[in-house]
């Protein structure tokens, strides 16, 4: 928790650095990436730096993260820490580069703020930064444990056993270890780092979920192409060159949308590409044999863009207690409704633990719903593709 001294000043100077970060996150990265060229060509998303994704999720987090220790200084906000610290261990991220932030951080709070930055604000300040970053080191060494792996070592060389192209503009990879050994265990709802070598030298990295159950003797993940330079310069990559016998650098296992263990009813809801950890967990749920039941809920533009549709319908037919629900723009003669996905038609169990995955705008709209219908928040979990723009902004 913050100090005595730090409170009423991090109070009293939220306003002024909230309404600021946009600004200094800006002059954050362009020190950083100066400073340190290797960031952006070789960890840093260079998509999400060109359109400003990224640094609204940093701001996004640091506000977020003060105003938790302002309104509950008794406890963490462990949620949105688990999200960021899973992203990290996921890019090998190291407690040392925590430090190189630091540095640029308050060096661009210095020049956006100036004079008001005081010595006193410069140590509160100081303080939320390092009990947020000590807090994602932390969580991150355990990360890093649990994958049996040492800081920041997550990368092996997998090759690509087979690649299916399931529609117009998304493919699977089937990846192995070229000496034949297992892959590692993961649970699902998980995803893996993909680094790839791009023509002007660039290592550049994107997470991919696994997209079938844990236990089998090979990992699969589903890539979309995504249109654009640089926003999709991996998927495209992957999509014109990566082939059966390719090599690729991939992560350890990491991500916190998983399973949880007891038998209690769920509800699967995706929209697009978000359906590949869903898949991973109904894969399971239909291996194991388990009869709880699971609503699963499906949105996309059309059936012929529908990725692993009949796979889909297959793992669900498998549950006793599975039910699926369809929505396409265009459904044609499908049989799916038509439009976006509503949840308030369905008839859910009491109990309910809700995992959504899918673009923005459909995490809000369902969250909202299943809040509106009375569903704790608590029970309610997501994963964002990219960077967390809901950090601040959730109920």
């Amino acid at each position: 928790m913050l100090s005595e001294q730090a409170v009423p000043v991090v109070r009293a100077t939220l306003p002024a650095v909230g309404g600021a970060l946009d600004e200094i996150t800006d002059r954050f990265y362009g020190r950083l990436f100066a400073a340190h060229p290797e960031l952006l060509r070789d960890l840093f998303n260079r998509g999400n730096q060109a359109n400003g994704d990224q640094r609204k999720a940093l701001a996004g987090s640091i506000a977020a993260f003060a105003v938790a220790l302002l309104e509950n200084p008794d406890s963490r906000p462990d949620a949105m820490l688990s999200r960021i610290a899973h992203k990290h261990a996921s890019l090998g991220v190291t407690s040392e580069q925590y430090k190189i932030v630091h540095e640029h951080l308050f060096a661009a709070i210095v020049e956006v703020l100036g004079d008001a930055v005081t010595a006193e604000v410069a140590q509160a300040w100081d303080e939320v930064y390092w009990l947020m970053a000590n807090a994602l080191i932390a969580v991150e060494a355990r990360l890093y444990q649990e994958a049996g792996v040492a800081e920041g070592q997550v990368w092996r060389t997998m090759e690509i056993a087979e690649r299916r192209e399931e529609t117009a503009d998304t493919v699977s990879f089937v990846l192995r270890h070229a000496d034949g050994t297992p892959t590692a265990p993961f649970r699902p709802g998980q995803y893996v780092s993909v680094q790839v070598a791009l023509p002007d030298g660039a290592r550049q990295i994107r997470q991919y979920s696994l997209s079938a159950a844990p236990g089998h003797p090979q990992w699969r993940i589903t890539v979309k192409r995504v249109g654009g330079d640089p926003a999709g310069e991996v998927s495209s990559w992957l999509h014109a060159h990566a082939a059966a016998g390719d090599t690729v650098e991939v992560s350890a296992p990491f991500g916190d949308l998983v399973l949880p263990e007891d038998e209690g009813p769920l509800l699967l809801a995706s929209a697009g590409i978000g359906s590949t950890p869903m898949l991973a967990m109904l894969d399971h749920l239909a291996a194991t044999g388990s009869n709880r039941p699971v609503v699963v809920v499906h949105a996309d533009r059309a059936p012929a863009s529908h990725a692993h549709a009949d796979e889909l319908r297959r793992l669900v037919d498998a549950l006793p207690q599975g039910t699926l629900h369809l929505w396409y723009e265009e459904p044609g003669e499908s049989g799916a409704r038509p439009g976006r996905a509503d949840v308030t038609l369905l008839d859910l169990p009491a109990g309910t633990t809700a995992y959504l995955c899918g673009p923005l705008p459909f995490l809000r709209a369902v969250r909202g719903d299943l809040l509106g219908r009375g569903v704790p928040a608590a029970d309610v979990h997501y994963e964002v593709f990219g960077p967390d723009l809901w950090l601040g902004t959730e109920d």
